[in-house]
């Protein structure tokens, strides 16, 4: 079975290749999206995956325009940079109309807006007569709703469903499609149309059209998706427009700008911030990014947390939102069919029909080995970055809790490794970043057999430790800062004796639950540098494999070395290249002072974003060698895009790079090692926040080097540079 099929019969929705192919737009407000296609419309066509989805049902799964009964012609479509508008330039063909003479093609302009703001659609069609005689033809509006789940969409079966009520004409403007699911739970679809139309029926609006030469004619169309309320009242769509254009101005870096010299590094700087904002606002949970649109668009407890990592030196507020969110919905029991324990940090929520009752596990899905101790360790970067002692103490037991469930449970065997086996038959069976089916394996390719103890989650574990001293000495409690460290170097010297092997010039992939190292050469061993968790010398080592033929394609670092067993360029994680993966190790290669290496990693990122469409890097793409003739990396067809780590991975490539460290209780930020990659000759970084100061900055290259210049300070705050 291949990784998206064994993961689908687990109940795991996977991006969908809708959003590779180019016939599919995107629209996405909180917890509201829109899959349509290039016209605009919903049509159950392919995949039958298009759709006006809410809180992970789908509320329309039809709605087209015609004209003359026919489908119109497209000139143009697209989402608008800030990915909030939806722009659609449509015109006749060629119509006979009963007992009249032909309308002739191209006469009839059609602009077709849409955007989503609150659990509504607002579409408007403005049309324009440009021929020299009256025109006189219908347009129709049909529309359905299925209700389908999220899970059923993506293809897992039901046994039953709930009731689908006759719609209702409510007046002549207005019609209702209701839905009433097994959870009890009224789902319904409310459409207002302005003006009224000529016929309205339960699944169709016809207009009966009449624009002489050079006039226009404008049609709104409100889409009101609701659970167990009445309709909401709903604003007017030039209302509603100004508020989301308002909106798609927020900043969402805490007033945080970052500028280079290059007008393509730039640009991919602000797909990147658009994409991010896409993801955030409108959020129940608050400025929590949910991982990715259209089939990830909820939260994910590990995107969640490594998003916030990447984007922490600028924007400290998304981790906060991150952690409360997390430290709210940690588990407090053990509940086997959910993979939940006390103290465990929550790895994917749904809120759907078949997720309530429990069809799905995915309720509240606690299956991720990872997610909590990189809660302690965003908890620890965040007070750095902060000095926020009040919002520490408010989460502190969240933390003490993460701690208990990894001494308890995450090492339930006492060697001190933490692994895992999943507890629910029908959870996730690999638990790490890398969890499709066969992304754990031997050198013969035979697959790891739990518990298992992943490379990269030591590394975590020893920061979480080190992140939790941090804490508890800004807390006063110093006994207890004294034995997380203790436990901190006591794991480091154990995971150098247990997971270093010297054929592989690296760390291994895992150890399996015989202890038996998974000899692998991954991408995993350079998250390992992250807490400095290796020795100098086999931090230079595993850089050189990580930057070696084998692993590096040109375009970024492999998941796994061209060569090895399962090694495939074109999986989702044995053998592809992910942006955040590459950013992360980045980081890691960073604080040993591989700053060429760093470079190398940024630079290839950046050239795959010139080559992909709106310089929006994927959540993934196929780990292919750099070719001369290439004209980009080849992509991955069912990769997420927009996704949350994926957008984030630029602020952090640029930290690695910069070398920028700031630690607030000390009113400092420090610039190690600062390289530029070769395209970008300077970097402006403006109201960078610290505390209660604010800089700006100016990093530029010069002949001997880069040097670093403040070109504002408000406010007590200390910047240095050092090699």
């Amino acid at each position: 079975m291949g990784d998206i099929i064994r993961i689908k019969e687990k109940y795991y929705v996977l991006a969908s290749s809708a959003l590779a192919d180019d016939r599919t737009r995107v629209l996405k407000y909180g917890d509201t999206f829109g899959v349509f296609n290039r016209y605009g419309d919903i049509e159950a066509v392919g995949h039958g995956q298009l759709g006006l989805f809410h809180v992970e049902a789908r509320h329309l799964d039809r709605m087209t325009v015609r004209l003359g009964g026919k489908t119109p012609l497209l000139l143009s479509s697209t989402v608008r940079s800030d990915n909030a508008f939806l722009s659609v330039d449509l015109t006749n063909v060629d119509i006979a109309i009963e007992n009249r003479s032909v309308i002739p093609r191209g006469v009839l302009h059609v602009y077709r807006s849409k955007f989503l703001a609150d659990g509504v659609c607002y579409e408007q069609l403005r049309l324009a007569n440009y021929g020299l005689g009256g025109i006189e033809l219908p347009l129709s509006i049909e529309f359905g709703a299925d209700y389908a789940d999220i899970f059923e969409v993506r293809g897992t079966q039901r046994r039953h469903r709930g009731r689908l009520e006759p719609a209702q004409a409510n007046t002549s403007t207005t019609v209702t499609l209701c839905y009433q699911g097994i959870d009890n739970v009224a789902r319904s679809t409310t459409l207002h149309f302005s003006p009224a139309p000529d016929l309205l029926t339960g699944n169709l609006a016809t207009y009966s059209l009449k624009l002489d030469p050079s006039e226009e004619t404008v049609i709104s169309l409100t889409v009101v998706c609701e659970r167990n309320v009445p309709s909401k009242s709903q604003q007017l769509y030039a209302e509603a427009f100004a508020e989301r254009n308002a909106q798609c101005r927020e900043g969402i870096f805490d007033g945080c700008m970052i500028k280079t010299s290059s007008k393509r590094f730039n640009d991919w700087l602000a797909r990147s911030e658009a994409d991010l904002r896409m993801l955030i606002q409108g959020n129940p949970e608050g400025a929590y990014p949910y991982a990715g649109v259209p089939w990830f668009n909820t939260v994910f407890g590990r995107d969640g947390i490594i998003t916030a990592l990447e984007c922490l030196w600028m924007a400290p507020s998304i981790a906060e939102g991150v952690l409360k969110y997390l430290a709210l919905t940690q588990a407090t029991e053990k509940i086997p069919e959910q993979d939940a324990e006390p103290g465990k940090i929550v790895h994917e929520v749904r809120r759907g029909e078949m997720a309530t009752l429990r069809e799905v596990p995915f309720g509240r899905y606690y299956g991720s080995v990872d997610s909590t101790p990189l809660f302690i360790v965003l908890a620890g970067g965040y007070f750095l970055r902060t000095n926020n002692i009040e919002f520490v103490k408010d989460i502190w037991p969240n933390v003490l809790a993460a701690l208990d469930w990894i001494d308890r449970y995450g090492d339930a065997d006492g060697d001190g490794f933490v692994e895992y086996s999943r507890k629910s038959a029908d959870g996730l069976a690999q638990q790490g970043w890398k969890d499709s089916g066969d992304s754990i394996f031997h050198a013969d390719g035979r697959l790891a057999e739990a518990p298992i103890a992943l490379c990269e989650v030591q590394a975590y574990v020893c920061a979480a430790r080190l992140s939790a001293a941090l804490l508890a000495r800004a807390l006063g409690d110093l006994n207890r800062a004294q034995v997380f460290e203790k436990q901190a170097s006591d794991l480091q010297q154990r995971f150098e004796q247990h997971f270093w092997n010297d054929e592989l010039r690296s760390y291994v992939l895992a150890l399996d639950g015989d202890k038996k190292q998974c000899r692998v050469r991954t991408s995993n061993a350079g998250h390992a540098l992250l807490c400095k968790m290796a020795s100098a010398e086999r931090a230079a080592l595993t850089a050189e494999t990580l930057l070696s033929k084998r692993m590096f394609s040109g375009w970024g670092i492999r998941t796994v070395a061209a060569g090895e067993a399962r090694y495939n360029p074109m999986s989702y994680h044995n053998g592809s290249i992910w942006p955040h993966d590459n950013a992360l190790i980045a980081l890691g290669l960073s604080l040993y002072g591989f700053q060429s290496k760093v470079v190398d990693i940024l630079h290839s990122l950046y050239e795959a974003s010139l080559h992909v469409e709106l310089n929006r890097l994927p959540e993934l793409f196929c780990g292919f060698h750099k070719r001369a003739d290439s004209s980009g990396p080849t992509l991955y067809p069912v990769a997420c895009a927009p996704q949350a780590w994926a957008a984030a991975s630029v602020y952090l490539l640029l930290r690695a790079a910069l070398g920028i460290s700031i630690r607030a209780p000390e009113r400092l930020i420090r610039f190690s090692n600062s390289a530029l990659p070769p395209d970008v000759e300077e970097v402006t970084i403006q109201n960078l926040r610290v505390a209660d100061a604010i800089v700006d900055l100016l990093v530029r290259r010069h002949r001997e080097g880069v040097g670093v210049e403040v070109l504002r300070r408000d406010g007590e705050i200390e910047v240095v540079k050092s090699v």
